[in-house]
């Protein structure tokens, strides 16, 4: 729309003769994004970006949509222009009608009273309602445009976990597998475009997100450490150097997107035509047509071929007589030879803000990583990462929004503290660092100061002494990113536990129980907070382990899947309340495995804590 209506000099003739034109960056300023996406809705009108919204001059919306072509757009404004100099005093009714209702759009809405049930038979009827919309062909839920929804896979993760059904793990691994396949996964270079405009995870909107890829290093690694599977290793790897390669600021800020578009046209940095490819690929160009389903007239439109996997990786080799042992470097050169290619071609718009909530997200991405594989430059870049937001996003305990060259005058919203309390969680896990805990606890009390409405007991998005805006908003239900009072609730109780501190398990309670009713009802919109719901319901292993090597171990202790331990402790003398009376045994490194403060033996061997751990299986 930018480059057919707004650019055009006709159109932005008209559009700044009838109208006050502002534009918003809905990354820097979610906070208004959201309210007038919630009032297209309203108006019963499907939502989406590009948003256009028409408001009042005290900024209350009376009529919105998404994309119009040229015609559509300056008939709009003509039918705007002369409605509001014609029927002022309509507009204004009708826009204060729906600024009420949006108003009234909080948590309160969402509540009930809990009634009391079995965690089992909660998550049964979860999976009961997601699994008839699983579509068994080509992975996923059964529909397009398809978005991946991290959280819904990692719900199933822990279903699984819970319950040991083989059917639910088999639908997540054959999903994950077909999006590494499709062209939502960039096969040459690495990293996930934000959807698949069709079913098959073919062709992607070529838009590559940070919060997406965040998020799917730690699907992919929990999927790693439960399945060891080699090709969601390679993922792993292959998205970290995108990120590395492509993403990251020299003092390691990692940028928002990349546009789908180059030289004015989607895609046309990830395509290639048949003769291209031969030309680059000489005589190794007929295996590769095979291994990726190139075409000669193209696969996806005239001319245009996106790599994409239909075979599985054993029926190519077996096809061509080939062990992965062969095939991979083989592979991997004839990709090096592409990306030399394109990496001369004009490349996508970068984004180069730096947000700190997607930052904090890929954090906790690269410390999952780091946890499954075991290789220290995860963790590295995950401390890089967090010391670039504590220098440049971080004034004593307030957050700011995003940063290019420096930081916004926007401060941070409940997302962006929510994400980097949860990163910082995740670091004390695996480095047993203290300050990243007591970090995580002054950042928690910040929250609930400036953000947290005790009334109903959850969180705003916006800072109480933010500017007022028409509406309040609180951030419930999960899609894409999970919404930010899931994630509180979640530290709240990681905290609790860690600081043995009841007040904030009990703020953590009610704020999940009263929608247990929804999280059972819309798994799809509610899957981390299901997530949550079960941790509290079935309770978390606290592992402490202490003395000489502590490091070390819980290193070897996280790379099993292992979803409901919250590991402690560390080499020096500690104040935790878990953590202050345990002691090494003998001068060696000692776990202590507790359940609800209760310990077993203490035991100086990973296999011995690991058998410790009791099983999670739920009858």
């Amino acid at each position: 729309m930018e480059r057919e209506c707004f650019e055009r000099d006709d159109i932005a003739k008209m559009m700044n003769e009838y109208l006050v034109c502002i534009k918003v960056d809905r990354e820097e300023r979610p906070d208004i994004d959201q309210i007038y996406m919630d009032a297209v809705q309203a108006m019963g009108m499907q939502g989406g970006w590009p948003l256009n919204v028409f408001l009042t001059p005290d900024q209350k919306p009376f009529y919105g949509g998404t994309y119009f072509p040229p015609d559509q757009w300056t008939q709009l404004l003509r039918g705007i222009h002369n409605a509001f100099t014609t029927r002022r005093d309509e507009i204004e009714a009708s826009a204060e009608q729906l600024t009420q209702h949006l108003a009234s759009q909080d948590a309160s809405r969402f509540r009930r009273d809990p009634v009391p049930a079995e965690l089992r038979v909660q998550l049964d009827e979860m999976y009961a309602k997601l699994e008839p919309a699983f579509d068994k062909a080509w992975g996923g839920l059964a529909k397009a445009p398809k978005f991946i929804m991290p959280s819904l896979w990692r719900w199933m993760l822990r279903y699984h976990h819970l319950t040991g059904r083989d059917d639910v793990l088999e639908h997540v691994v054959y999903t994950l597998k077909k999006i590494a396949m499709g062209g939502i996964y960039d096969q040459l270079g690495g990293g996930f475009a934000r959807y698949s405009v069709d079913q098959y995870w073919f062709v992607p909107h070529f838009e590559k997100m940070l919060y997406d890829n965040a998020q799917l290093l730690t699907l992919y690694a929990e999927a790693f450490a439960l399945t060891r599977d080699a090709e969601f290793e390679r993922v792993i790897r292959e998205t970290f150097t995108w990120l590395q390669a492509e993403m990251m600021h020299p003092e390691g800020g990692f940028y928002s997107a990349l546009d789908a578009d180059s030289e004015g046209e989607e895609g046309k940095f990830y395509n290639w035509s048949a003769g291209e490819l031969r030309e680059i690929l000489g005589e190794e160009a007929d295996i590769f047509f095979d291994y990726y389903s190139i075409k000669e007239q193209g696969n996806w439109e005239a001319d245009k071929n996106v790599p994409i996997r239909v075979q599985m990786e054993e029926d190519f080799l077996k096809k061509h007589n080939l062990t992965a042992e062969e095939w991979y470097p083989r592979l991997e050169r004839l990709k090096d030879r592409l990306l030399a290619v394109r990496d001369k071609r004009v490349r996508p718009g970068l984004d180069d803000k730096v947000i700190t909530g997607w930052n904090a997200m890929t954090i906790i991405g690269l410390v999952d990583a780091y946890k499954a594989l075991g290789d220290h430059r995860f963790l590295d870049a995950a401390l890089q990462n967090m010391r670039f937001i504590e220098n440049q996003l971080t004034e004593g305990l307030t957050l700011f929004r995003s940063w290019k060259g420096k930081h916004s005058h926007v401060t941070a919203f409940l997302d962006d503290y929510a994400y980097v309390i949860q990163a910082c969680v995740a670091l004390y896990q695996v480095t047993l660092d203290e300050y990243w805990v007591q970090r995580a606890r002054a950042l928690m009390e910040h929250a609930l100061e400036h953000f947290f409405d005790r009334k109903d007991g959850y969180f705003h998005f916006s800072r109480q002494d933010a500017e007022k805006l028409i509406a309040s908003r609180q951030e419930i239900l999960d899609n894409v990113i999970p919404s930010s009072n899931s994630v509180m609730a979640q530290n709240l109780f990681y905290l609790s536990v860690i600081f043995d501190d009841s007040e904030w398990r009990r703020l953590a309670e009610n704020m999940v129980f009263p929608l247990e009713h929804l999280i059972t009802t819309e798994p799809n919109y509610m899957s981390n907070w299901g997530i949550v719901l079960a941790e509290l319901k079935k309770g978390v292993a606290e592992v402490v382990v202490v003395g000489k090597d502590a490091f070390a171990l819980a290193r070897e202790m996280h790379s099993t899947f292992r979803p409901f331990m919250l590991t402690m402790g560390g080499e020096k003398e500690s104040h935790l309340p878990l953590v202050a009376d345990k002691k090494p045994l003998d001068g060696k490194a000692t776990f202590y495995v507790c359940y609800n403060k209760t310990c077993q033996r203490p035991v100086v061997s990973v296999e011995e804590a690991l058998n410790q751990l009791t099983v999670d299986r739920l009858q």
